[in-house]
């Protein structure tokens, strides 16, 4: 299908595409490195990528190779590597979940099929036996927002129901309690299930729903389902719940019907302020295995010093991470390769890395970090952010790049998280300079800026660039782009089926890239310090990160 459509994009380019340097020589960026890297990182031999195995191995010495030979230096005190404590939990022999109505009617759901739950306990084993069931809404505290959907409710012992999302995803404008149809934090599950611990609650399921949730049951199973890697904890994790996870719709609605309610109904109540938590007067019980397993994966990170200013520092960041073996496909595939998620985003830190060096450095210095298990919940990046090699006060922002769709050239490119710092000004003179234009997220309600590791240093006050693949192809417009981006979604996210294909069209990945670079020239070059707008959520923690360090 990924072939069917990649050929609607045409207009190839050179083998090596030129992008002129706004001070020197032009640099070259190669196309023939990004297939190179792509196609050896999302093969077989390296098993998905995923940390903590031998594909991570084959995946860190590889990346090593092509850093040094692109002209980078290694990044941490003369080591490629910042090693990254973290437990893999690995959940197994899981008892179906069963329900219990107040009449003693009673229901059985089936793993993978019904419903998936993992453990953020370091524990061998978890047993939930005839908790209660809690509907809680959206399951969110803001009380700067004036919303408490937890109020009156005691959670101890209790399982927490919860949807997906934030109350407002639905506006067809940015205007609303969370921004209207732009997700907030609040509506990222990581937010949910970390409220459901503080709560006390025992676990916490969300009902999934394709449209808020942005991504079908399919990508749920595969992603919640085998080995899970969490950040090492001092207390184990044992502060959180003992299950968090996630049930289809229909299990929901069973569920309701069990408990005399109707999940039309509560769904619109929650959506108002003055929504209260539902006892559904209905228990559940389960139990299953877990096999820990503590390792150190690895950060790798290649620094190009500045010239002029080298304590001053441009980021560019890309996950090298992938699922490793998966839920298998019609053909029995189970390797999660992860070819355009993320293979092409780590290609791209190469192919930028030697075009940089080609074309001297700048007088910022440029640095280049590969991070280890975003699939995980950011935890690479998240662990950069807070022991960070180089002070986050002395970096001046960055781009982080995430998947980039091999499907022609475009007239523009998306912005993730626009309107927020004063990089929007860089990228409206880079897209001047190579004649694009910018097309706001079009998926909002899916908080596409909260689920990648620029997440990781921008809440941390950094300034981050985070850009998508444009949507207006040159050959076949909108629909084409939309053609592209959909049959990925479905197809091949997070599936054995996201694969390198060898008729891809990398025209416009090479597009993409000359807008990173001239995005990390024109950082790397300038005496600015870009900050967020006054009003943004990080410009808080960025004056205050300015203000205790050099730089800023």
């Amino acid at each position: 299908m990924l072939k069917k459509i990649a050929s609607l994009a045409l207009l190839p380019l050179a083998a090596c595409t030129t992008m002129q340097d706004m001070s020197g020589p032009p640099p070259q960026l190669s196309e023939t490195t990004m297939k190179e890297v792509t196609r050896t990182l999302s093969s077989d031999a390296f098993e998905g990528r995923e940390p903590g195995t031998p594909g991570e191995e084959r995946t860190l010495e590889y990346l090593v190779q092509r850093f040094e030979a692109a002209g980078l230096q290694p990044g941490n005190g003369g080591s490629w590597f910042q090693d990254v404590p973290l437990v893999e939990i690995t959940g197994e022999d899981f008892a179906p979940l069963m329900v219990r109505a107040a009449d003693g009617q009673t229901e059985s759901f089936a793993y993978g099929d019904d419903w998936v739950g993992v453990t953020y306990r370091e524990t061998d084993r978890v047993a939930l036996d005839n908790a209660d069931l809690v509907f809680v809404g959206y399951g969110i505290e803001a009380p700067e927002r004036g919303w408490s959907d937890y109020k009156g409710v005691d959670m101890n012992g209790k399982i927490a129901v919860i949807l997906v999302n934030d109350p407002d995803y639905e506006s067809e404008t940015l205007d609303g309690p969370f921004n209207g149809r732009a997700m907030t934090y609040y509506g990222r599950w990581t937010y949910k299930f970390e409220e459901a611990a503080r709560q006390g609650a025992a676990g916490a399921l969300i009902i999934h729903d394709t449209f808020p949730a942005a991504y079908g049951w399919n990508v749920v199973e595969s992603s919640w389902s085998g080995p899970q890697a969490y950040a090492q904890r001092a207390n184990g994790g044992s502060d959180q719940t003992m299950m968090n996870g996630w049930m289809q719709m229909d299990m929901a609605q069973a569920i309701m019907r069990m408990a005399g309610q109707n999940l039309d109904t509560l769904s619109a109540a929650a959506k108002r302020s003055d929504f209260r938590p539902v006892p559904l007067n209905v228990s559940a019980s389960t139990s299953f295995a877990n096999a820990i397993r503590r390792f150190a994966s690895k950060n790798v990170i290649g620094v190009l010093p500045g010239t002029a200013r080298p304590d001053e520092y441009v980021l560019t960041t890309a996950h090298w991470d992938h699922l490793g073996h998966c839920t298998p496909n019609e053909a029995g595939d189970d390797i999660c390769n992860g070819a355009i998620d993320n293979a092409t985003g780590t290609a791209a830190l190469v192919a930028l890395a030697e075009a940089q060096a080609r074309a001297g450095a700048t007088d910022r210095s440029q640095l280049f970090l590969a991070v280890t298990a975003e699939e995980s919940g950011l935890l690479g990046s998240e662990y950069y952010a807070a022991n960070p090699i180089y002070p986050l006060s002395q970096t001046v922002g960055g781009v982080n790049i995430d998947a980039i769709f091999p499907m022609g050239p475009a007239r523009d490119i998306t912005v993730i998280g626009g309107g927020k710092s004063e990089l929007d000004a860089y990228l409206a003179t880079a897209l001047e300079q190579v004649g694009r234009t910018q097309t706001p997220d079009p998926s909002p309600q899916a908080g596409y800026y909260y689920r990648s590791d620029h997440f990781s240093l921008a809440k941390r006050g950094v300034p981050m660039f985070y850009l998508d693949p444009g949507q207006d192809l040159l050959e076949g417009g909108r629909e084409a782009g939309k053609a592209f981006a959909d049959a990925y979604t479905e197809n091949a996210y997070h599936g054995p089926d996201d694969e390198y294909d060898p008729d891809w069209d990398w025209s416009g990945v090479m597009q993409d890239l000359a807008l990173y670079y001239r995005l990390e020239r024109e950082l790397g070059d300038s005496t600015d310090w870009p900050n967020w707008y006054p009003n943004d959520e990080f410009r808080h923690v960025r004056d205050e990160s300015c203000a205790a360090g050099a730089g800023c």
